[in-house]
C-alpha cells in the first residue's frame, strides 16, 4: 500500500456516491443548537452518526456530559497504534444554526441535500457536517491504504454547541487533558481564502462582543411636545458609536487597536486576493485602516463592527423620543491586542467624550490565537498539500473570523492546524448554505495525503520541534 493508494481511495469514496449519501444522512438530522427543542437530535448525532463511523475505523468512543449544566454532550474517541507514535487530535462540531425554513431559494429544504451543478445545498454542508465528513472519509481511506497501521495515533473530540459559543468545550479539554494529550491538533472549519486555493490557517482572530445601552429614565415622549428639551437616547448613542469607529471603519479607541503586528504575518497576507470568487461582495478600497492591503485588514489587523442598533421601531415608527437605545458591537482582534483591557479602555474613552452615562455590557469574548507560520508542522502540511494538489497553498496566520481554537492551543497547549473545505461565499449561517463538490473531492484527497504524511514523517517533525525548543 502507498500514499497514492490513499489518494485513490479518497477519490473513489467521493466518485462512488458514498460521500454524498453519508452527508445526506447527516444533513437530515436537524441539529439546531440554537433551538432548545433539538436536544435529542444533538445527542443522537453523536450516538448514531459519529460514534459508529469512528468505531468502524477502530476507535474507542465515549459520550460525555457537558461540564456546563444544560449544554449538549460531547464525544471523545481515540485510536492508539503505539505508545511512542505521534498523536493527532482532530475535532468537529455536529450542531448547526437554525434551518431558516421557507427562506431558501427554489423551496429547498435545509434538511435535504440537494444539488445544482457543483453546489450541494443543505444546512451544515459547509458548517460543519460537510467538513468533518470529508475528514472522516479521508481518514478511513488513509487507514485502509496503510493496511490498518497509519503510523500515528488519533484522537477526536466532537461538540454539539459550537454555534452557541461552544459552552463547556474549554472545560472539557482541561478536564480530559490526559485523554486528549497529543502532538498536533488538526481540524477543518471556516473557509479557504478562495474556492480554488487550498488553505491552511493557524489560529483565529479573537472576538469581543459588547453592548452599549443608554436609558435616560424619562420614558418615551411625544417628539413635538418635548423635542429640543429632552435628551434623545438614540441621538446620543449614535454619536457615542461614531466616536468609537469613524465613517470609514477606522477604530478610534487606542485600546482596541493592536499594539504590535508581526512583519512576518503582514508579509504573508499582504498580497492576498480577497474576494476573488464569483459571487463575492465588492470590496471598498477606502474602507478600514489606511495604509493596509485588503489581506492585511482582514487577517492582520483589528476591526470594530456595529452589528445591531435599536431605538424605537423602524418598521412602525411613531413621533416620539425613544425611551432607550442600545447598540451591539463586535471587535475582531489579532494576537498583539491586550483584549483583557478593552472594557477599561472603552469606559475611559466614553467618559472622556461626554458619554459617562452610556452603560457597557460585555456579552462574549474569545482570545486570539496563532501558531508560528514557520513551525515544522506548518512546513510538513504545506509540502503535503502541494504534493497532493499540485498547486500553491495559501497560509493564513489566522482566520479572519473566530473559532474555539484557544480550547486546543491554550487548554491543551497544542500547535494547531486548520485545513478548511469551504469557501467565503458558501452562505454559511444563511439560507442556501452549500458545499462545492470539487472542493469536497479535493479536500478528501488533501486530508488523506496529509494524514498519510503525518504517519510517515510525524516523529521526525516532533524531534525537530523538540530540538528547536531546546535551542
Amino acid at each position: 500500500m502507498s500514499r497514492s493508494t490513499a489518494l485513490r481511495l479518497a477519490a473513489e469514496y467521493f466518485d462512488s456516491g458514498r460521500f454524498q449519501r453519508d452527508l445526506q444522512r447527516r444533513i437530515a438530522l436537524p441539529t439546531e443548537s440554537q433551538n432548545a427543542a433539538r436536544a435529542d437530535e444533538l445527542a443522537a448525532y453523536l450516538r448514531e452518526e459519529i460514534a459508529p463511523a469512528l468505531a468502524a475505523m477502530g476507535f474507542e468512543t465515549q459520550q460525555i456530559a457537558n461540564p456546563v449544566e444544560g449544554a449538549p454532550p460531547l464525544l471523545l474517541a481515540r485510536r492508539i497504534e503505539s505508545a511512542d507514535a505521534v498523536t493527532v487530535l482532530m475535532y468537529g462540531h455536529g450542531d448547526v444554526v437554525n434551518g431558516q425554513e421557507g427562506r431558501w431559494q427554489q423551496d429547498r429544504s435545509p434538511w435535504q441535500l440537494s444539488s445544482d451543478g457543483d453546489r450541494w445545498y443543505g444546512r451544515g454542508t459547509a458548517d460543519n457536517k460537510g467538513q468533518h465528513s470529508i475528514n472522516l472519509g479521508a481518514l478511513a481511506a488513509a487507514i485502509e491504504a496503510a493496511g490498518g497501521k497509519l503510523g500515528c495515533n488519533l484522537k477526536m473530540i466532537f461538540e454539539m454547541g459550537e454555534e452557541v459559543g461552544s459552552p463547556g468545550l474549554y472545560e472539557a479539554c482541561r478536564d480530559h487533558a490526559d485523554y486528549l494529550e497529543a502532538d498536533l491538533f488538526l481540524a477543518s472549519d471556516g473557509p479557504r481564502l478562495a474556492a480554488s486555493s487550498p488553505t491552511l490557517f493557524l489560529g483565529s482572530r479573537g472576538a469581543l462582543q459588547f453592548k452599549l445601552v443608554l436609558d435616560t429614565g424619562n420614558g418615551a415622549h411625544h417628539a413635538g411636545n418635548w423635542g429640543g428639551v429632552l435628551r434623545n437616547p438614540a441621538t446620543v448613542l449614535a454619536n457615542a458609536a461614531a466616536s468609537l469607529v469613524d465613517g470609514r471603519g477606522v477604530i478610534r479607541v487606542p485600546g482596541m487597536r493592536p499594539r504590535n503586528v508581526s512583519e512576518r504575518v503582514r508579509a504573508l497576507v499582504r498580497d492576498f486576493a480577497v474576494g476573488s470568487d464569483a459571487g463575492d461582495p465588492e470590496l471598498d478600497a477606502q474602507w478600514g485602516e489606511p495604509g493596509l492591503s485588503a489581506g492585511e485588514r482582514l487577517f492582520a489587523w483589528n476591526t470594530l463592527e456595529l452589528i445591531a442598533f435599536e431605538a424605537g421601531n423602524a418598521q412602525r415608527p411613531v413621533g416620539a423620543i425613544p425611551a432607550r437605545a442600545q447598540a451591539v458591537f463586535q471587535l475582531r482582534f489579532v494576537v498583539g491586542t491586550v483584549w483583557e483591557d478593552v472594557q477599561q479602555s472603552l469606559r475611559r474613552h466614553l467618559d472622556e467624550h461626554g458619554y459617562a452615562d452610556v452603560q457597557i455590557e460585555i456579552q462574549a469574548a474569545a482570545p486570539a490565537t496563532r501558531l508560528d507560520p514557520d513551525d515544522a508542522w506548518v512546513r510538513l502540511a504545506t509540502d503535503s498539500l502541494q504534493e497532493t494538489g499540485g498547486k500553491p497553498v495559501t497560509i493564513l496566520p489566522n482566520l479572519g473570523g473566530t473559532i474555539p481554537n484557544h480550547c486546543f492551543s491554550e487548554a491543551l497547549g497544542l500547535p494547531t492546524l486548520w485545513m478548511p473545505h469551504s469557501y467565503p461565499s458558501c452562505s454559511q449561517h444563511a439560507p442556501d448554505e452549500h458545499l462545492l463538490a470539487p472542493v469536497a473531492r479535493e479536500g478528501l484527497q488533501l486530508m488523506a495525503g496529509l494524514l498519510w504524511d503525518i504517519g510517515q514523517q510525524g516523529r521526525q517533525v516532533r524531534q525537530q520541534r523538540a530540538q528547536s525548543a531546546v535551542a
